[in-house]
Order: structure tokens, then C-alpha cells, then sequence
């Protein structure tokens, strides 16, 4: 195992060195989501959006921080590792200093390619991050060593959550359809990233209205959720 990680690491410093300048540029994500009531409105959503598909994502989310929590509740920001279409691609993000109003998510987001074995290693030993660390130049853990001060030693990880997302291309949005599982529950949502995000809700607002989909603003983000171990009322 030491082994095989220290050839994933070897890899991932190669497309690190390659892609650093893009990858780790951190940036302002700003989306549309909205909140929909069950199954049943879920399914007839996809339905309609059906012409519309490109792909879905397995996703598998797990989050990390100190055993007191400082990077969630000191700085407000959450360290995730992202798994993709069993273990096809994995992703290592920072997000940060979220805001939600009226269906509208601001939060500044950071992310890094990291080989799905490297990131599996520290999924069950946190530790290794500060191996990975010391092997290239990861502005993501530099943050959170430098700007939050936490000793990458001292992770755990929290848990997470899975979730089936898909993807479709509608009327120039790019609509993600998710099914968000948790341990005590299911929470739907569809969200749309967009640089006119009062446009493009504007757009998701009036295709559910007229198609008589039930809907609501998302108030909360699903790290939020999954921190506060119950579904939004």
C-alpha cells in the first residue's frame, strides 16, 4: 500500500507541476438551487429534462476537519474529498465563506485533481494529507495550513454523503438534477451554475411553474445539512 500510494503521489505531482496555475485558482461559485419536495417531483422533473440528458454522476462526498471543528465553524469552510463514477476521478476542494439568499449560493471554491488511490489512502488514514503536502505544491492544503492553521496531522474525517447527479444541457443552462442521499434521509435539488444567476433562475422558476413542479429555495447548503443530521423542514 505504501508503495502503490507513493506511485499515485509520484503521478499527481506530474499533472500538479503540469496544471497548478488552473487548478488551484480559487474562484467565486455562484448558483441557482432549488429545493424540491420528494421522489415523485424529482422523477417528473427528469422526465421532462429527459431529451435534455448528458450524463449522470455517481458521486461519493467525504469531508475533513479537526476533531473540534475548526475549520467549520472558526473559518466557515469545509474540506472535501469528491469521488466520481466509482472511483473513475476523484477531486480534493476547499469552499469557504458560503452565503444563500433567495435560491441564489455564493461561496469561494477551490479545487485539485488527485488520484482516486492517493485519495482514498487519506480517506482512511487523514494523516496522509500532510504526506501529499510535502510532496507538491497543493494551494489547498497550503491554505488550510497557512490561512486556517490547522496542523494537517490533526484531520479526521466526518463522514459524508452520496449523490446521484444528472446533467443536462437545457435552453443554454447546464441543469444538475440531484438525489442526495444521507444517512437519515433524501434531500432533491436541481442547481445551475451561472455568471446571470437572477436569469437563469428566472428560467428554472417558470419551466417548474408551468409543468406544476413544487418547489422551494434551498436556505442551506448539503455540507450544512449533512453537519446538522436532519433534512430541511
Amino acid at each position: 500500500m505504501v508503495r502503490s500510494m507513493k506511485i499515485g503521489i509520484s503521478r499527481l505531482s506530474s499533472q500538479i507541476t503540469h496544471r497548478s496555475a488552473s487548478i488551484s485558482a480559487t474562484t467565486m461559485e455562484v448558483e441557482v438551487k432549488l429545493r424540491l419536495p420528494d421522489s415523485a417531483a424529482h422523477q417528473k422533473l427528469s422526465d421532462l429534462l429527459s431529451p435534455y440528458h448528458t450524463k449522470t454522476h455517481l458521486q461519493q462526498n467525504l469531508f475533513f476537519d479537526t476533531p473540534s471543528l475548526s475549520l467549520a465553524t472558526t473559518h466557515l469552510a469545509a474540506l472535501r474529498l469528491r469521488f466520481y463514477d466509482l472511483d473513475s476521478h476523484s477531486v480534493l476542494s476547499l469552499k469557504s465563506k458560503p452565503t444563500i439568499s433567495a435560491g441564489i449560493s455564493r461561496i469561494q471554491e477551490q479545487e485539485e485533481i488527485l488520484d482516486p488511490a492517493v485519495a482514498r489512502a487519506c480517506a482512511a488514514e487523514p494523516w496522509r494529507f500532510s504526506t501529499i503536502a510535502d510532496d507538491y505544491s497543493s494551494g489547498i492544503l497550503e491554505r488550510v495550513t497557512g490561512e486556517f492553521g490547522v496542523d494537517l496531522k490533526d484531520l479526521v474525517c466526518l463522514g459524508g454523503f452520496r449523490n446521484v447527479r444528472a446533467v443536462y444541457n437545457w435552453n443554454g443552462l447546464k441543469l444538475e438534477l440531484d438525489e442526495t442521499q444521507y444517512e437519515f434521509g433524501v434531500n432533491y435539488e436541481i442547481e445551475c451554475e451561472s455568471d446571470d444567476p437572477d436569469e437563469a433562475k428566472s428560467m428554472m422558476e417558470k419551466l417548474l411553474n408551468e409543468n406544476g413542479i413544487r418547489f422551494c429555495y434551498s436556505e442551506v447548503s448539503k455540507f450544512a445539512i449533512f453537519r446538522s443530521g436532519k433534512l430541511p423542514a
